[in-house]
């Protein structure tokens, strides 16, 4: 892996953000006032040269950027200057100027100006959109976020929203025994870009968890305290966690998800019909959450357990999926808890695989605390 790459994945670690086996907080989820007190920056404060993303706050420019590179199927270079984003010799980056601006426009003029048109709308990980319909192309199944439908709680046949928790609930150990849990351990590998590396993962009661993926660089770290998160690659500034990292952090950060999943949503309802994974059906929940983005969420039909979570992260362009899977459920201290969990978005995937959990034994507070910056090495500025 060259330098660049392992820089590349370094940000891709950290806006991908390393969950954990199957987290969901109701209850500690941030709420991100502590964020909004400190007033973040606006785009065009932040960085140099803006022009049509005026106005947004700043930590949703780069999750724009990535919206884009997994719309197009390409990568920043295509429209930026290497080590000078802000320059505009390249034509594509005119270019896709003028085509948010369309997008906006046809938004606002035809929809009034909710966001139904979107890159992807267009482009589905093409430079060039198509123009002729391809014969038989195979689309890929897309699962309604919304709650339009006759039935919002179960199927014609099967089992309803609540149901399905209760199932989840009992597969996993039961309530008592879930309310036990005040810490979990985690030790493994995590494998991305065709690499492994050692992990550590703590989680401990209420909502706090930060992982520690020990690479030749240092240590990258994801750290959530139940209210704020910080994401600090080696060798580079902590950056402050925002938005949907945040938000992504609250959902991977409780340890008691099937006791609190059904409060966390506002409606529910079940898809019809059945999705396929990895040779399994999953009835597929879609929950809707006050605020925020919805959920969804895939139920093993016999087990009855979580094997995929879908969450969205609300760019100014379009909505950035996360999907995580669930594997290899084992039994710890009373409670079923996967030891592989996958999760993948547009620009990239890294899976972890877990070789040791332990539940309820002592974690310090101080694991939790904002990390450290790095210290600048002497000959930096050489």
């Amino acid at each position: 892996m060259t330098g660049k790459n392992v820089g590349m994945w370094l940000v891709v670690l950290g806006f991908l953000t390393v969950c954990g086996a199957v987290g969901g907080g109701a209850r500690g989820q941030a709420d991100g006032t502590v964020a909004a007190a400190r007033q973040p920056k606006l785009a065009e404060e932040q960085f140099k040269n803006i022009q049509v993303l005026k106005g947004i706050p700043a930590d949703q420019l780069i999750p724009a950027m990535m919206f884009i590179t997994a719309s197009l199927g390409v990568e920043c270079d295509f429209c930026h200057v290497e080590g000078a984003f802000e320059k505009d010799d390249k034509k594509p980056k005119q270019t896709a100027r003028k085509m948010m601006e369309m997008m906006f426009a046809i938004n606002k003029e035809n929809f009034d100006g909710h966001r139904e048109v979107t890159c992807y709308s267009c482009h589905r990980g093409s430079t060039k959109p198509l123009a002729t319909p391809m014969v038989m192309a195979e689309e890929p199944k897309e699962v309604d976020t919304a709650m339009s439908g006759a039935n919002k709680t179960g199927t014609a046949t099967g089992p309803t929203a609540d149901q399905l928790f209760e199932h989840y609930l009992k597969a996993t150990g039961g309530a008592a025994a879930i309310e036990k849990i005040t810490s979990r351990v985690e030790k493994g590998t995590i494998e991305f870009a065709g690499k492994s590396f050692p992990i550590d993962i703590y989680d401990k009661d209420p909502d706090k968890r930060v992982s520690f993926t020990h690479m030749p660089q240092g240590d990258n770290i994801t750290d959530f305290d139940g209210h704020e998160g910080w994401l600090a690659p080696p060798g580079r500034p902590v950056r402050d966690m925002h938005g949907p990292d945040l938000d992504g952090a609250a959902i991977d950060a409780d340890l008691h998800l099937p006791l609190h999943l059904r409060n966390m949503f506002s409606g529910v309802r079940v898809a019809p019909g059945a999705e396929k994974i990895e040779g399994r059906d999953a009835y597929i929940v879609v929950g809707q959450r006050d605020g925020k983005t919805p959920l969804q969420l895939y139920f093993d039909q016999q087990t009855g357990l979580l094997i995929r979570l879908v969450r969205f992260g609300d760019t100014p362009l379009g909505l950035l999926p996360t999907q995580i899977d669930y594997e290899d459920y084992r039994e710890v201290g009373g409670v079923k808890v996967p030891f592989r969990w996958t999760l993948a978005r547009a620009t990239g995937r890294f899976t972890i695989q877990a070789t040791d959990i332990k539940q309820n034994v002592p974690v310090n507070d101080a694991r939790f605390a904002r990390p450290s910056e790095p210290a600048q090495h002497p000959n930096s500025a050489k």
